[in-house]
């Protein structure tokens, strides 16, 4: 026999061995008692036989708690808890209710005899329950069989159900039913009573048996099991007196739920029921804990959906055959198709079979290398308009280390179609800025051409022509051929300023688009500066000659107006080109202008900032230049001090296999025609 003694006095403890020893040894019994003080040292599974508690008369919270602390530590139909206590009525029916099975008054030479005596009643207890009276072996096969039936059920939204009918159907009880935890609250999966399946609302833990099977893995009370717990109505309403409730734990063994099993009469069980009972637990908490894992997917595929599709861009992610396994709502609208018909498809399902080769050929060398890429691509979309995409790809990891491609594009067709015509109402005003120039420029030529083509006209109405003549006239044709072609040169730059052949992209001379800005710039520079060529010997660069040269046209234009008002021999703007290492060629626009303040640079690049009056600029003037600049491959830096001048520096890249030197090194100060 076990006896576990807890809190028990030094004096007493050796009066209760004695008694227990000197009852065993009458009766045969050998008992094991085993001392305890305080609840640390009692054990977290109790053995079968008695659990005495010494109650030293203090407050009666304090005992209470302890007692159902036991309470949930033991086995009901194995043990019986014993409180020594010299209490009264009324505090010993709250012992009664707290857990305690006896509550032993003085005089204490008889306590030893009374433990015995409740042993003996302890071990002649006869199970009457649904494995009893020579039914136990045709309820243990139902049981089994029930048991194996759900063990090889396939999982699905009816288990449960079938789990609590098949349930109380071997086991002959009133009720079964299955329970969810969801924090201090238990949400019923099923309940089967009185031969048909109910409703159960959620109901909290606090005060119901379950609150106890959860703490302890297991709880029976094979009678009286409504008085114990007045809070849960269901026992009440339902004429309930006996529970067997085994928690359901997940893998981790942490409890999750509760089966239990309740009959409207005594409920008596061996071992071997505990057993059966707890293996339907298991199969539930499998079952449970499943279902937990499903519907936690669904959630983290949810949540994963609604990011996804928080991102403004189109997002697109391939497995390693190429497969679209997830995408986002703004790839739909890009696609112009629902997202339940894209995924599981391929580029060759959805695109024309030209670009379905390239994404293919680009998507294979990043799974390959492992190196993110990124590009410029043109996409034709489901109305057939060309688009333009700039994309970027990198690599990353799946579940189980499967390699995943992320995909993600931002249609710039609107942003390129905007930057072009920013550029086309830039250059326009660059035109207009040189519009007076320009017209100078021409009718100069103009004017002693005209002159000339009237000396010609009266000198070839006269019948004869002096030998004397001819060369004057020789003369008069020179100057009027060198007319035209300054005006045809100067055509020629306007056009090459102006065209719209914005997407063209080959080598350039960079000296040829200087000599081009110059010459457009020729008024607006002759009468406040002088000009400084400084060339290096360069290589061709790749580029847009057109762009390039509205480029040089907007820094040269920003050059004069930074000159301050003073004689032109004061003013200096000096353009300059050289080779830097291997891969670029530098161009550089610098004046001794007034400077650009620290704080103002920081903004120069900036759309629609400017530092001119109300129209006079609009501020977009660098911005494009950067990006035009960054668009061939290059970049465009600063250099300024203030009332020391400013420097425009480019720095473009070498077309490839072109490193050989094109121009040829020109230095020093242009004169500028009148």
């Amino acid at each position: 026999m076990n006896v576990v003694l807890v809190d028990v006095p030094q004096e007493v403890c050796e009066e209760l061995e004695h008694k227990l020893h000197e009852e065993g040894a009458r009766h045969a019994v050998r008992c094991q008692v085993r001392r305890a003080r305080g609840l640390d040292e009692v054990p977290e599974l109790l053995p079968p036989g008695l659990l005495v508690l010494w109650d030293a008369g203090g407050a009666l919270e304090d005992t209470l708690a302890l007692c159902q602390q036991l309470h949930t530590r033991r086995t009901p139909s194995q043990s019986q808890l014993v409180v020594l206590t010299r209490r009264g009525p009324e505090e010993l029916d709250a012992l009664d209710e707290a857990g305690a099975d006896e509550c032993l008054a003085p005089p204490g030479s008889r306590w030893g005899t009374r433990l015995m005596a409740l042993e003996r009643r302890l071990q002649s207890m006869t199970p009457s329950s649904f494995l009893a009276d020579g039914r136990h072996w045709v309820h243990t096969e139902a049981t089994l069989q029930t048991l194996l039936e759900l063990t090889l059920a396939e999982s699905g939204p009816d288990f449960f159900q079938s789990l609590v009918k098949q349930l109380t159907r071997a086991l002959g009880v009133t009720c079964a039913l299955v329970g969810e935890l969801d924090g201090n609250t238990v949400r019923k999966l099923a309940c089967f009573n009185q031969g048909d399946f109910c409703e159960l609302p959620p109901y909290a833990l606090a005060g119901t048996p379950c609150q106890l099977t959860v703490n302890q893995s297991l709880c029976h009370y094979p009678d009286g099991v409504a008085a114990r717990f007045p809070e849960d109505t269901m026992l009440h309403e339902q004429g309930l007196r006996s529970y067997l409730g085994v928690a359901l734990k997940d893998s981790r063994g942490q409890p999750i739920g509760v089966l239990a099993i309740l009959h409207d009469k005594p409920l008596e069980a061996r071992p071997l029921d505990y057993a059966l009972v707890g293996a339907f637990a298991v199969r539930a908490g499998a079952e449970l804990e499943r279902l937990r894992a499903r519907t936690e997917l669904e959630r983290s595929k949810d949540m994963l959906q609604r990011t996804l599709d928080a991102v403004p861009d189109p997002l697109l992610v391939k497995d390693r055959a190429h497969r679209w396994v997830a995408m986002n709502s703004a790839f739909g609208r890009l696609m112009g198709r629902p997202v339940e018909q894209l995924l599981g498809g391929t580029d060759h399902d959805f695109l024309s079979s030209s670009e379905a080769e390239t994404f293919w050929n680009q998507d294979e060398q990043v799974f390959a290398t492992g190196q993110a890429h990124e590009s410029e691509d043109s996409f034709t979309d489901n109305t057939g308009q060309l688009r333009a995409l700039v994309t970027k790809k990198a690599l990353f990891s799946g579940l189980g280390g499967r390699p995943l491609l992320m995909v993600l594009s931002r249609d710039v067709t609107d942003r390129k179609r905007l930057e072009s015509q920013l550029r086309l109402a830039d250059r326009m005003a660059s035109v207009g800025t040189l519009a007076t120039g320009v017209a100078h420029e021409i009718n100069n030529p103009l004017t002693f051409v005209s002159a000339n083509l009237n000396f010609l006209e009266e000198q070839l109405t006269q019948m004869m022509l002096a030998p004397e003549s001819m060369p004057e006239l020789r003369e008069v044709v020179s100057e009027t051929r060198e007319g035209v072609g300054r005006i045809r040169e100067l055509v020629q730059d306007l056009k090459a300023f102006a065209r719209s052949d914005e997407e063209r992209s080959g080598p350039v001379d960079v000296h040829r688009v200087v000599d081009g800005a110059l010459r457009l710039m020729r008024s607006a520079l002759r009468h406040r500066t002088q000009v400084v060529r400084a060339f290096g010997e360069v290589p061709l660069v790749r580029g847009n000659e057109a762009r390039l040269g509205q480029v040089l046209v907007n820094l040269l234009v920003n050059a004069v107006q930074a000159l301050p008002a003073r004689h032109p021999d004061d003013n200096r703007i000096q353009v300059s080109t050289w080779h830097e290492g291997p891969h670029h060629v530098v161009l550089e626009v610098q004046d001794n202008g007034q400077g650009i303040p620290p704080d103002i640079q920081r903004h120069i690049f900036e759309p629609f900032f400017t530092t001119k009056p109300v129209g006079v600029g609009t501020g977009l003037g660098l911005a494009i230049c950067n990006t035009i600049v960054q668009s061939m491959g290059g970049q465009i830096d600063v250099r300024s001090e203030p009332g020391q001048g400013t420097a425009f520096r480019l720095k473009l890249p070498i077309l490839r296999e072109e490193g050989t030197a094109h121009s040829l090194a020109r230095t020093g100060s242009v004169a500028l025609p009148q």
